[in-house]
């Protein structure tokens, strides 16, 4: 694979799009700049968009869609996003904060005690605001919650009633703080803080962020799960090698997404364009656009809680630096201070975010498929188009 080639992006075309609803009437297309780098680490597809004051200013897709198969990617395409739905849990407990449904403090034993008895008193213990920022003593994901997460009995059961279940054949671990530092990156701790604010508002969490988030946004690509409709390929398909190492396409069904039961944790998928539009939301700091919350409570949500510290992580898995809600907060050795963002990854797909609040600039960037090669790609991009589009 070849050194990286990070420079400034060069001069990027203009495009009309005016036809597309949230965006400029004229926009950069970045398809020329993407190409290279997508060629370079072998990738099916790379999309990304930039917006900058509530507009999106710049975006582009190239490669397939899927490989082996002729369909080109396009900016409209849906592309999976995984963890980076995190930030939108923990904006739906934000919203359940507001209403006075929960409260950062809750437990899980003061909100789901009653449907889980005999938890563990330190699990019981936990707090919502420490779920939601990782520091609550639950591991990153083990072989024993995996194996929950996969469990056999999904088809006789609705997802709000799975999320209990996974809390209830875990119920009776004792949560453990390392004593460097409290972040340990748990995705079983957002599907437990998903089935408290589902529990909390009364409604399923795969309705909550269609109905609070997806829609209010008119995030109209957003959804769920596998990104193409079964028996097309009408979407940015992930990738995953066969037994010979090779990339292959898994196009739908179970093999194409993670176990629903873990939405809270990751299953959104949206286009690069719907991408940006939520990343131009959070970067406008709730001061535009529909009300989903008010200003402060998306501060505290973005207001770094512990300080994470992970040797080697795998693709999108935050290394080090603060870690809000659902966020994280880094200082890379190209920005002048440090930028709110996070990386999901399905292991078939990848997808990154950038806010910079200060500068109310959002940039986004994916590929169809996981890993290191997916990781340095992106991450590439994203500093590119942060140098291109950052008034610094």
């Amino acid at each position: 694979m070849p050194l990286l080639r990070l420079a400034l992006l060069p001069v990027l075309t203009l495009v009309i799009t005016s036809f597309l609803p949230g965006v400029s009437s004229a926009r950069d297309n970045l398809a020329d700049q993407l190409e290279p780098v997508r060629q370079d680490y072998a990738l099916p597809a790379l999309v990304a968009a930039v917006a900058s004051q509530g507009e999106i200013v710049a975006a582009g897709a190239t490669g397939l869609r899927a490989l082996g198969h002729d369909a080109e990617a396009r900016v409209q395409d849906r592309i999976h996003i995984g963890s980076d739905t995190k930030a939108m849990t923990a904006l739906l407990a934000g919203m359940a904060v507001e209403e006075g449904l929960l409260s950062w403090d809750s437990t899980i034993g003061e909100v789901l005690g009653d449907k889980v008895p005999d938890m563990n008193e330190t699990l019981a213990a936990v707090r919502l605001e420490q779920l939601l920022s990782h520091s609550s003593g639950i591991p990153s994901d083990t072989q024993e919650m995996i194996d929950i997460y996969f469990n056999v009995d999904a088809f006789e059961h609705n997802l709000t009633d799975l999320r209990l279940m996974a809390l209830d054949a875990w119920k009776k671990h004792e949560p453990k703080v390392p004593e460097d530092s409290p972040f340990q990156y748990a995705n079983f701790g957002y599907l437990i803080a998903g089935t408290m604010i589902e529990t909390a508002m009364g409604q399923p969490w795969e309705m909550l962020i269609q109905q609070r988030i997806f829609q209010p946004l008119e995030l109209e690509t957003a959804g769920l799960g596998a990104t193409a409709t079964p028996g097309l390929i009408d979407a940015l398909v992930g990738h995953l090698p066969d037994d010979a190492g090779q990339p292959e396409a898994r196009l739908w069904g179970a093999a194409a997404d993670i176990p629903p039961v873990m939405g809270p944790a990751g299953t959104a998928h949206m286009s690069i364009l719907d991408f940006a539009r939520w990343g131009g939301w959070v970067a406008g700091q709730a001061e535009s656009g529909p009300d989903l919350v008010e200003p402060k409570t998306l501060a505290y949500i973005m207001e770094p809680k512990v300080q994470a510290k992970i040797p080697n992580p795998p693709p999108g898995t935050p290394e080090e630096g603060g870690y809000a809600l659902g966020w994280g907060f880094e200082q890379f050795d190209w920005a002048e201070r440090p930028l709110h963002t996070h990386n999901g990854s399905n292991s078939m797909n990848l997808a990154k975010i950038l806010i910079d609040r200060d500068q109310d600039l959002a940039i986004v960037v994916a590929t169809n498929i996981g890993g290191e090669q997916a990781n340095l790609a992106a991450g590439q991009v994203m500093k590119a188009l942060y140098l291109t589009y950052g008034e610094d």
